[in-house]
């Protein structure tokens, strides 16, 4: 069984990873482009734009559940030992913060970017930069969520 574990690790966290990014960089690529180019999945925006679209609005259950299952398998692997660990619990502690920003913040603050229209007036224009400026700010939140969980289970302090 243990030898799974390499496999079970690199699943986990490719997994965990991909259930964050459309989430942190759909609004960095938001920012490269005009107004007008995104007013909806098009053709106009690239393929990484369009990618990141698509996994945020199909990936994300199939992805989360695959998280849940590799993580279920770690601990098998490993032993429910682990999860008394104080690194862990902080980490998935995080981790559920991030998911909730994610899901509940930055997820419908996107929405609403997407569907501002591509031709308006100038108060339209700055209410777009403030709510693509404000999710930029999530992103970053998520950004050092992701690093401190990253520390947490790499250093495993207090271990």
């Amino acid at each position: 069984m243990g030898a799974w574990f390499p496999v079970l690790l690199v699943a986990h966290i490719t997994l965990a990873i991909c259930l964050f990014l459309p989430s942190f960089l759909l609004p960095f690529t938001f920012r490269t482009m005009r107004r007008g180019d995104i007013a909806g999945p098009s053709d106009s925006a690239g393929p990484v734009t369009r990618t990141l679209l698509w996994l945020q609005g199909n990936g994300t259950l199939i992805i989360g559940l695959g998280v849940a299952a590799t993580g279920i398998g770690l601990v098998a692997v490993l032993g429910a030992q682990v999860l008394g660990q104080p690194w862990l619990l902080a980490a998935l502690s995080l981790y559920a913060a991030n998911l909730a920003l994610a899901f509940f913040i930055q997820r419908p603050g996107l929405r609403r970017l997407l569907r501002l229209p591509a031709a308006g007036s100038q108060v339209e224009r700055d209410r777009w930069r403030t709510l693509a400026r404000r999710q930029r700010y999530v992103s970053y939140v998520m950004a050092a969520g992701i690093g401190v969980i990253g520390f947490l289970m790499s250093a495993k302090p207090g271990a």
